[in-house]
């Protein structure tokens, strides 16, 4: 089979990989000229440990790990209200490991780099779906015919708008604005995170192993009104409007987004569709099913994605209808869950009003007195590890 994969982020990279072990012969088409390196740190939990492991990449995560020791929740005056291990405040257990994005995008990209074409500087401008294939014509004016094209190109994914319609139809606003952004670490943070929380304001800085600076992360309630995804300056305004009155070392934070070559500004959405697949054409990753950044399973669902989409197509002989509906079958379930997670999480991060706030900080400084402390920590955390094991993954090994 003759697979062409739009995107080469995790879920991307992650596809071609199990289909190349599985025989099929992918290509990778992306718009950025290499392998986006950095990025946020991310959880590697449940299902997609285990497929991590059956990439043969346990080991090299646990390397590339960020090793962040823990986090403080502090208040306007920069008061350590709560503080806890680095595991318990990621609301990790076990095996779960934590790890930069761009690092583990490159760990995967390595193992396909010298048997996966990839087409870096390039993107799909359109699609022609026929019943002997997909013909396909790229922006650099290239021409090709694949059996199946797979759109792994995240929340905006330019395949689904070809192939499925216009992200209206399918993206949903969560009613929260995410920026992200490299800064100076002014703080002197050594692998720890402080998070603040204003009444709809939310932001946090963190510094890792891997890392000289830091990350600054703001997470605030949407005013409604509409930005341009291209004008960065109207992005930076409406954030720096949205914390012009918080304290803390907000301030600070901000003025480093003018000189951040990864400055990052969206709604917080999810991707919900009936349908995955259309003739020749299905998406993996957030094109499909986005859970949002607040779910902290968006890694996760690329990498178990991947993973089912390649085995069931590889497990239905070339027939991509079959394939198609059977990774349908066996996601579903999972993505769902996974999703629940999105608005859930939201509103523990961003607290409504003052009064939430204040009840919010008083609750968390008698928490790390109260004996028993990891036992709440756990019941907390239980709902995340509950969604990241929700799938049994089968083995496709022939």
């Amino acid at each position: 089979m003759n697979v062409l994969i739009s995107g080469a982020g995790i879920a991307g990279t992650a596809l071609a990989y199990w289909l190349r072990r599985h025989g099929c012969t992918p290509t990778v088409v992306e718009r950025a000229p290499a392998i986006r390196e950095g990025g946020y740190k991310i959880d590697i939990r449940g299902a997609a440990l285990e497929v991590i492991t059956r990439m043969g990449l346990l080991e090299a995560v646990r390397r590339e790990r960020t090793d962040v020791r823990g986090g403080s929740i502090v208040n306007a005056a920069g008061r350590r209200v709560a503080s806890m291990d680095g595991d318990t405040f990621g609301g990790r257990t076990g095996e779960d490991a934590e790890i930069l994005r761009g690092d583990l995008n490159r760990l995967i990209y390595d193992l396909t780099r010298d048997e996966v074409d990839y087409l870096f500087d390039d993107a799909i401008a359109s699609l022609t779906d026929g019943p002997d294939g997909v013909d396909v014509v790229f922006d650099s004016g290239r021409k090709a015919r694949y059996d199946v094209v797979v759109g792994a190109d995240g929340l905006h994914s330019h395949t689904r708008a070809l192939a499925f319609g216009p992200e209206e139809r399918f993206v949903h606003d969560m009613g929260y604005y995410v920026s992200i952004f490299s800064v100076p670490n002014h703080l002197g943070l050594d692998r720890w995170e402080l998070t603040y929380v204003g009444a709809g304001r939310t932001a946090l800085t963190y510094s890792t192993a891997k890392d000289t600076g830091a990350k600054a992360m703001f997470l605030f309630t949407a005013d409604g009104e509409a930005f341009d995804r291209r004008d960065r300056a109207q992005q930076q305004r409406r954030l720096a409007d949205a914390y012009k009155d918080e304290g803390w070392e907000v301030p600070e934070l901000l003025r480093g987004m003018a000189d951040a070559q990864d400055f990052y500004f969206d709604t917080l959405s999810q991707v919900r569709m009936d349908r995955w697949s259309t003739g020749r054409v299905t998406l993996v990753g957030d094109a499909a099913y986005c859970a949002s950044p607040a779910s902290g399973q968006g890694t996760s669902l690329a990498l178990v994605g991947a993973y089912v989409l390649a085995g069931e197509l590889a497990s239905a002989d070339g027939d991509h209808a079959k394939g198609f509906d059977r990774y349908e079958s066996e996601l579903r379930h999972f993505a769902e869950e996974n999703q629940k997670l999105g608005p859930k999480n939201i509103r523990q991060m961003v607290m409504g009003s003052r009064a939430q706030v204040w009840f919010a900080m008083t609750m968390l400084s008698l928490m790390a007195r109260l004996p028993g402390k990891d036992r709440l920590a756990a019941k907390v955390v239980e709902p995340i590890h509950r969604a990241a094991t929700a799938i049994s993954l089968k083995s496709y090994e022939r």
